[in-house]
């Protein structure tokens, strides 16, 4: 366990609500150049603590039962483990070089890490603590996603401009996938026939068939009275109905609200400054945006596609997570 770390604290008293809503839920947000994770309340939009971890944090998400939650700690090469109930680190996972980003997957016991510098993915057994397999891919890894039916592991590329497709029955990748400049994140629908892709340079989301790995259709965005080089797309997320792709679009300031039937934009919210990441409650009633440049955290009523709320948090917040 990483050594020298402490624990800084303030909790502050809540109240009693029901579980799985919006409104009894627990935020956790991976503050990148704060080496921090900063806690939650989404029923008073307060912040209820700031835990000390390693280095450069960024992918963060909950373990199946709820007792942990994982972080890649890129400068300290590690995935860390933090109790949920008292915040302390309490073991450190072999990931491979500079993790960034990683899918937790759909029986909740392996970890896929996309390891930037090591151009790789690494699957990580939680059971043993220890590495699975390790597969080569492109240049600069980041997005790292499961297919609903556990078969494949796609991977984006950012320096190669490809998503990584990796059979997990032979362990290899297969086939790659062009791509618009930088794709940085990936996410399946629900069923597992597309895979949404955001492209950062680009300015774009492509999707992907995933029997054919074939880009089948491009989203473009247009803000009024924002410049076309701002629009960055960087994380997306779909709506527990599956009907509403929420996408962080970056130094435009916004995220967009997509129709996910249509292919169109619904509406753009505007929240803080450089959004990365967006994570979005159990009952689809709201997202949350990690806003890196402004140091908060956005509370988006989806309904009405307006923020209700903004929530102070540590430096650069990058990724976030929700547990109930």
């Amino acid at each position: 366990m990483r050594k020298g770390k402490t624990m800084k604290s303030i909790w502050l008293a809540g109240l009693f609500l029901l579980p799985g809503t919006a409104f009894g839920e627990t935020l956790y947000v991976s503050n990148e150049r704060g080496n921090s994770v900063s806690v939650i309340d989404a029923a008073t939009q307060t912040l209820i603590a700031t835990w000390s971890v390693g280095g450069r944090p960024r992918g963060i998400t909950v373990s199946k039962d709820g007792k942990y939650i994982y972080l890649c700690a890129s400068t300290d090469h590690a995935v860390q483990v933090i109790e949920r109930a008292t915040g302390k680190i309490v073991a450190e996972l072999p990931s491979g070089e500079d993790p960034e980003q990683f899918f937790l997957s759909r029986d909740g016991e392996t970890l896929f890490v996309a390891n930037e510098d090591g151009a790789a993915l690494t699957a990580i057994d939680l059971a043993t603590k220890s590495v699975a397999f390790q597969v080569d891919v492109g240049g600069e890894p980041e997005g790292v996603a499961q297919s609903p039916d556990g078969r494949w592991v796609a991977v984006t590329s950012e320096e190669d401009n490809v998503v990584n497709w990796i059979d997990l029955k032979s362990k290899a990748m297969v086939e790659e996938t062009p791509t618009d400049l930088r794709p940085r994140h990936v996410e399946f629908t629900a069923d597992g026939k597309e895979l949404w892709i955001a492209a950062e340079v680009g300015g774009t989301v492509q999707i992907a068939d995933t029997a054919t790995k074939k880009v089948i259709a491009t989203l473009n965005f247009e803000i009024p009275g924002v410049g076309a080089h701002r629009i960055l797309p960087c994380g997306i997320r779909f709506t527990p109905d599956g009907r509403t792709a929420i996408v962080a679009l970056g130094r435009a300031d916004h995220v967009a609200l997509v129709d996910v039937a249509t292919r169109t934009v619904r509406a753009y919210v505007p929240v803080g400054k450089r959004v990365w990441h967006v994570a979005v409650s159990a009952d689809g009633t709201r997202a949350y945006s990690a806003n890196g440049l402004s140091d908060n955290v956005s509370v988006i009523d989806l309904a009405n596609a307006k923020v209700v709320g903004t929530v102070a948090v540590g430096t650069a917040p990058w990724g976030i997570a929700i547990a109930p």
